[in-house]
């Protein structure tokens, strides 16, 4: 390996988080390994798996299984991909494994979780473990359904560089069943647009999006992980408001391209309405003054409309989910309830 790489280029952990979708989790590997930046390390963090993940991802690693994609085609080439595997106690202990020689695409770190922890803490341990085994300038936290271009990661590491001030940054990103439709481009507000080539450049941003999260080390040295009480949405949304507290700025580079498997239009299930209505209690409480709070917790939070509109629709399925999760969140407020894992996360 060229020695000359860690002084030419930042080295960047890439952490990408596996709960039960392994089909989706080959897919972004597979783009990952063909992209051109050239110091980078995959730490995969199986999240407690119900299913055949880890045989699977390890079967992928062995090149047993080919991953078919409408966006590049598979690269036999850097097969096997050599794992070293962590539970989740020996990776919080931080000792980093021994890959020889081998080249980025060739490698893999596998932390093997023993339960769910959510997509806050699931990351947590995968940082701690980054921040003290590998010594990143940068850690990239990205969705499992995503798929990357090939240059995105260099655009990143550019933007990086390029902005001092910058405490996170986050790709321009399209609905991966419309590759042209745009999910997050910036200047925001364009959500659903073709891109027809007008959004590009580097834009400072007031928040990005959690599937694709690009922090400088030195950001979380200051700033700290995610706040696990938040165990599924809302929590980089927190995080970018301590950003912001801390005087960080946040950017979208346009040149950096992913695609996300988000649907166009899709059926929100229980468990998301769930923690999205809880988390935004207790994002509101962490991160507002408290008359905001209240006055949020009165006014906006009282929803017969929303209510009405379930009935309505014939959602009615999706009323006792909200009504819990707000309740929930305040009674994390008042310390009543501890907040992180419901049983929620098992409605599917």
């Amino acid at each position: 390996m060229d020695t000359n790489i860690d002084r030419k280029w930042p080295k960047i952990a890439i952490i990408v988080l596996n709960w039960n979708k392994w089909q989706d989790t080959i897919e972004c590997l597979e783009s990952v390994y063909q992209i051109t930046y050239p110091n980078y390390e995959v730490i995969l963090v199986d999240n407690g798996s119900e299913d055949e993940s880890i045989q699977k991802i390890e079967e992928y690693c062995e090149g047993t299984i080919t991953v078919t994609s409408g966006f590049f085609n598979y690269e036999p080439k850097n097969k096997p991909i050599k794992i070293i595997e962590y539970t989740k106690s020996e990776a919080e202990r931080g000792n980093g494994g021994k890959f020889e020689d081998l080249p980025t695409d060739r490698k893999m770190i596998l932390i093997k979780n023993d339960k769910n922890y959510g997509f806050a803490e699931g990351n947590n341990i995968a940082m701690n473990y980054a921040l003290s085994a590998l010594k990143p300038d940068y850690i990239l936290l990205l969705n499992n359904d995503t798929v990357v271009d090939r240059e995105f990661l260099s655009e990143l590491a550019n933007t990086g560089e390029s902005y001092e001030s910058a405490g996170i940054i986050g790709p321009k990103i399209y609905y991966y069943d419309d590759p042209k439709r745009i999910w997050v481009a910036a200047p925001y507000g364009n959500m659903g647009k073709i891109d027809c080539g007008e959004f590009k450049g580097i834009t400072e941003v007031k928040w990005v999006v959690g599937c694709a999260f690009f922090l400088r080390t030195s950001t979380i040295n200051e700033i700290g992980l995610f706040d696990p009480d938040f165990f599924l949405y809302g929590e980089e949304s927190d995080y970018c408001m301590r950003v912001h507290k801390a005087g960080y700025k946040m950017y979208i580079t346009n040149s950096s391209l992913i695609w996300h498997k988000e649907p166009l239009e899709g059926k929100i299930k229980p468990y998301q309405v769930y923690y999205e209505n809880r988390n935004t209690i207790l994002l509101w409480y962490k991160n507002y003054p408290r008359i905001k709070f209240y006055i949020y917790l009165i006014v906006f939070n009282v929803r017969p409309f929303r209510l009405l509109r379930l009935l309505r629709d014939g959602r009615s399925n999706l009323i006792s989910p909200m009504l819990l999760g707000l309740k929930d969140g305040v009674l994390w407020c008042f310390g009543i309830k501890k907040a992180g894992r419901s049983n929620y996360i098992k409605l599917k």
